[in-house]
């Protein structure tokens, strides 16, 4: 799991420097952070996996964009699956976990949580910040997106992190109803303004396609951290 776990946080490292920053300032800043997490990826005995996860940002800061669409669509985002999946399929949560594990305290409010299924879940939930804006922006008609469905359905670049966070963590503790709950809810709050769409469906799509994608990428993340502890 940690190799997964490296790859999303990179990954999604990636993205929010990206968004935050431009020009050199996020080549520093990438530079930067990968050279302060080798150590600990090291002292996790995951030197391996790090070079591996850099490899992985390359190729998904050279084919997707927080900004603009790019032709690549939704190639990025389902190779990353693919290369996290493997990931865990190959390698799991490791008996060995190098010399940090030693000092890992391993309890929990939800129980016992290994070193490799915590970096797993931290990944997870950094790269549900940006990256999954970015994965759901290339699923709308190719990136692009009405600006007056945009600006009709406000807060969707803030909502949609927090939302796919909450899904994550409600799945992952078992808490169905509740999640049911949530999406329904937010079907409801949203269901005046898609109501009023007069853009030719463009904000129909923008909330549904949006939403749809957006709970499928956070409840691709809680399923490749239980499939993880469960292995």
């Amino acid at each position: 799991m940690i190799g997964a776990g490296l790859i999303l946080v990179a990954v999604g490292l990636l993205d929010i420097a990206r968004r935050n920053l431009s020009g050199a300032r996020v080549g520093i800043v990438v530079v930067l952070l990968a050279g302060t997490l080798l150590p600990l990826a090291a002292w996790a005995g995951a030197t391996a996996w790090w070079f591996a996860a850099l490899a992985v940002a390359g190729g998904w800061a050279a084919t997707t964009s927080t900004r603009e669409p790019t032709r690549w669509g939704l190639w990025p985002a389902a190779g990353v699956a693919a290369v996290t999946a493997g990931a865990v399929a190959l390698v799991g949560v490791r008996d060995g976990q190098g010399p940090l594990a030693n000092i890992w305290p391993g309890d929990s409010p939800l129980g016992a949580v290994s070193l490799d299924l915590a970096v797993g879940i931290a990944g997870a939930l950094v790269f549900l910040l940006e990256s999954g804006n970015v994965i759901v922006r290339a699923s709308l008609r190719g990136g692009v997106v009405a600006a007056e469905a945009v600006g009709a359905l406000r807060g969707g670049r803030l909502i949609g992190p927090l939302e796919r966070i909450l899904v994550f963590a409600l799945t992952l503790t078992g808490a169905f109803t509740l999640l049911a709950a949530v999406l329904a809810a937010k079907g409801i709050v949203r269901f005046p303004e898609i109501s009023r769409d007069e853009d030719g469906g463009d904000r129909a799509e923008y909330f549904l396609v949006g939403s749809l994608v957006s709970w499928v990428v956070a409840l691709g993340a809680a399923f490749l951290v239980w499939w993880s502890g469960s292995s």
